[in-house]
């Protein structure tokens, strides 16, 4: 099975990130970046579907971008856009960003069961780890979110006297001073940033004979201490994210649950050599647990999940981030462990560098990178449970740097099929 996502403007892991100006020697007189990208993706369950997407960087203050999207197909639809990392006025240490998407999708597909459903003791709980990719819901309906996103630049480290980051690119990669890397101290070193989320998401599946929705309303707390050299295009150092979140069954939301996480980056140099401007080991490990998730249990033994998180929030594994070769959120428990390798090997050569009709993209490099993934979830915190039985998939990808933005094509397989995602960012 072939999927694909598309890649303008979803929100990443984590929440929180370094504020930065960059500024390109191959414009040098120019700070700001505009990028107009027309795409089209063929799924098996959206079928043809066109679009375009769009960013604006650096216009109205040298941090600040502004983007969107619209595509379109027989039945799917969508549009999504937003403002990211605007300085509040009169500080420049807080920075608010705003974002949301609104979309209808044939046969969204949801790997778990009806609320309140229980389950027979001899049957896995769907999107556990031992259920099958069977195991789902499917139908057409909306997918829509909305975010806000509260950021405070702590005074210490690379941000010390301004909440700001600036950093000189040459062939996209960077040739000013690293922000961070060289020892691992927040008050010398790398960038520490509190954020504060609100999130909403709503989900709607239009069955023949009926129709089922969910709402989520909740609030995010993290901290992120960034120590690396270069925060969109990490050569070395490590990443810390240590985040909670919470539903207080706020409005339509109709149950509460709890979700504590966290995210480890690490970055290895390995140097240039005769084709690669920049060869990178990359390792990312991620864990989380919600305290709130309890089972219930029946006459019969059967038993059924309270407490819990939606199957796309809180510890879950598949799609575009984690466990790439699997569908999007096909696991979900109430623990999560997961682990991930990625060589990056960037090219010397950019091939589109002569092509006067390609300039708009603004390419400075091409990338290489093969990864191999492992995770797990499941119903208890205990390494017995969460090292035995672990997924895992393999994958490649193809990654450039336009306008400012890692864009990145990846192909994962797993046990369970063939995934392709089109993502902007790393996806650590």
């Amino acid at each position: 099975m072939i999927s694909c996502s598309l890649f303008p403007f979803v929100q990443a892991a984590p929440a929180a990130n370094v504020k930065i100006a960059i500024n390109r020697a191959e414009m040098p007189d120019k700070a700001k970046e505009e990028l107009v990208l027309p795409y089209l993706f063929n799924t098996e369950s959206m079928g043809l579907n066109l679009g375009v997407g769009g960013m604006l960087s650096g216009y109205y203050q040298e941090q600040m971008t502004i983007g969107g999207t619209a595509f379109g197909g027989d039945v799917s639809r969508g549009i999504a856009g937003g403002v990211w990392n605007y300085a509040l006025p009169n500080t420049d240490r807080m920075f608010l960003s705003i974002y949301g998407m609104f979309g209808y999708y044939p046969n969204q597909r949801a790997y778990t069961g009806l609320g309140g459903q229980f389950v027979p003791p001899d049957q896995p709980l769907p999107g556990s780890n031992d259920s099958s990719n069977e195991q789902y819901l499917e139908a057409d309906g909306a997918s829509n979110w909305f975010d806000i996103k509260l950021e405070y630049a702590l005074p210490w480290g690379a941000t010390k006297k301004s909440g700001l980051v600036s950093y000189q690119l040459e062939g996209g990669l960077l040739v000013s001073e690293p922000s961070g890397g060289k020892v691992w101290n927040p008050l010398e070193s790398g960038a520490t940033v509190l954020v504060l989320r609100q999130f909403n998401r709503y989900q709607s599946f239009e069955f023949e004979h009926n129709t089922l929705d969910g709402t989520i309303h909740a609030l995010e707390l993290g901290i992120l201490y960034d120590n690396t050299d270069f925060p969109i295009n990490p050569s070395y150092g490590s990443r810390q994210y240590l985040s909670i979140s919470h539903d207080a069954a706020w409005f339509e939301s109709d149950h509460e649950w709890t979700f504590i996480n966290l995210d480890m980056s690490k970055y290895f140099s390995l140097g240039s050599s005769k084709y690669a401007s920049q060869r990178v080991v990359a390792l990312n490990f991620w864990t989380g647990y919600s305290p709130s998730w309890e089972l219930k249990y029946n006459e019969m033994g059967a038993r059924t999940v309270f407490g819990n998180a939606p199957y796309n929030e809180g510890a879950r594994l598949g799609g575009f981030y984690r466990m790439r070769g699997y569908d999007q959120n096909r696991f979900h428990d109430k623990a999560v462990i997961y682990g991930t390798a990625e060589y990056r090997y960037t090219l010397r050569a950019n091939p589109i560098a002569d092509i006067n009709w390609l300039r708009f993209l603004h390419l400075d490099w091409l990338q290489l990178v093969g990864f191999v993934e492992v995770g797990r979830v499941g119903e208890s915190y205990r390494a017995s449970e969460l090292l035995k039985d672990v997924k895992y998939d393999y994958g490649v990808s193809l990654r450039a740097m336009m306008a400012g933005l890692v864009v990145r094509t990846d192909i994962a397989q797993s046990e369970e099929g063939t995934n392709l995602w089109i993502m902007v960012d790393h996806p650590f």
